[in-house]
């Protein structure tokens, strides 16, 4: 009776360490399925990773051509700004010429209407005299 109620005694304890190995089994599959899952889920990160720094080496460069682009057009604005400051100098500077020019022909206006009376005087001043074969008389009109 003794050795049948400590067999009764093992056989349970034998029973729940079947039991416990069991449930041991059990969450060694479900811990290998995580492990697994993990590593899918690092295996799938990394990629995003790689992705992602190749996406930063894109944006870099596309940076890089529209900073390029930009000095280029910073350099070009700086040699339209110098050319326009030429050609408005060269307008001042054909401003100046016409002024002398338009001044020359004041000038030259005044010296024809000057000839001009002038002229007209010694058109005068030479009929007042006649002339004959034999020598100059004056007129009447010119006293």
């Amino acid at each position: 009776a003794r050795a049948g109620e400590q067999g009764r005694g093992f056989a349970v304890v034998a029973s729940e360490v079947r039991t416990l190995a069991s449930r041991s089994a059990q969450a060694a599959k479900e811990i290998e399925g995580l492990i697994g899952a993990s590593v899918s889920l690092i295996e799938q990160g990394s990629e995003e990773v790689i992705a992602a720094g190749s996406t930063m080496n894109e944006i870099v460069d596309a940076v890089k051509r529209v900073t390029d682009i930009m000095l280029d057009i910073a350099a070009a604005s700086d040699e339209q700004s110098r050319g326009i400051v030429q050609v408005s100098q060269a307008i001042s500077e054909m401003d100046k010429v016409t002024q002398q020019n338009a001044s020359l022909v004041e000038e030259a206006s005044a010296a024809a209407a000057s000839l001009e009376e002038q002229a007209a005087r010694l058109t005068q001043a030479v009929d007042a005299f006649h002339l004959q074969d034999t020598g100059a008389t004056m007129r009447s009109s010119f006293l």
